[in-house]
């Protein structure tokens, strides 16, 4: 069913709940902050492959006008604004954005949050050169508003980067119930595993408003709490590309 918004009233209020819980690496989003360092890397990665000029090693995305959507405390955005994106980040929970711009003040970094959606900062006419939904997808209302958004945010050469989990058995168990209520590892009730994306169905929908997602790259979790690239996508996994398709 179409709606004229992406917001999940109930995953909002749930963010809501937690967001004084962003910035503790011990506390309810523990797994977040572990899974933070190759979410980096995949983001790093999907925009050099699409070869965004010459790449820096100190602060290869100088310049880059970035989108975090769904940005929660800011535990993306920091990290890729020190990297040298100019970073605009949103949430529709104004909790989570009071919560990121005190940590973006105390970090000393410049980032503009702001509590909104994709559709509506798309009807202002705003483009990015990246944008990027990490562990968001799966939470909103209507997929098909969502990517069409994000399209009309994109610049004609801009890199579009999603993170999500893939829809399975595998994914039920770990996903879902291991993670939630066997280890604790997220608060429960963070995820609806109906919402879970299959990367074929992320992949059609994508094309369908006008993205060419051309890399699908899963996340394998390590003993020690880090993850690792694979080429399985049956749990977490990242998908990236671009309104033009491939750069050859």
């Amino acid at each position: 069913m179409v709606t004229n918004t992406t917001i999940d009233f109930e995953d909002k209020n749930q963010f809501d709940a937690i967001a004084e819980q962003w910035w503790n690496p011990s506390g309810l989003l523990k797994s977040l902050h572990q899974f933070t360092p190759i979410r980096i890397e995949y983001i790093k990665n999907s925009i050099k492959r699409h070869h965004f000029g010459e790449w820096q090693k100190l602060r290869p995305l100088s310049n880059l006008r970035i989108l975090d959507i769904g940005c929660g405390g800011g535990l993306l955005a920091e990290p890729i604004s020190k990297l040298g994106g100019i970073v605009t980040g949103i949430d529709s929970s104004l909790s989570a954005i009071e919560i990121a711009r005190q940590h973006a003040k105390s970090s000393e970094l410049e980032i503009d949050y702001q509590a909104t959606t994709a559709e509506r900062l798309a009807d202002e006419g705003t483009k990015f050169d990246v944008i990027y939904a990490s562990e968001v997808i799966e939470h909103v209302s209507d997929r098909s508003l969502f990517l069409n958004s994000i399209q009309r945010l994109l610049t004609p050469k801009g890199v579009v980067i999603i993170t999500t989990i893939n829809r399975n058995l595998f994914s039920f168990a770990l996903a879902k119930i291991s993670a939630e209520y066997i280890f604790g590892l997220i608060p429960k009730g963070t995820h609806d595993f109906t919402k879970f994306v299959k990367p074929s169905e992320l992949q059609s929908e994508a094309k369908e408003a006008g993205i060419i997602l051309d890399d699908f790259t899963g996340f394998k979790p390590l003993l020690d709490g880090r993850f690792k690239f694979t080429s399985i996508t049956t749990v977490n996994y990242g998908a990236s590309g671009s309104l033009a398709g491939p750069n050859i």
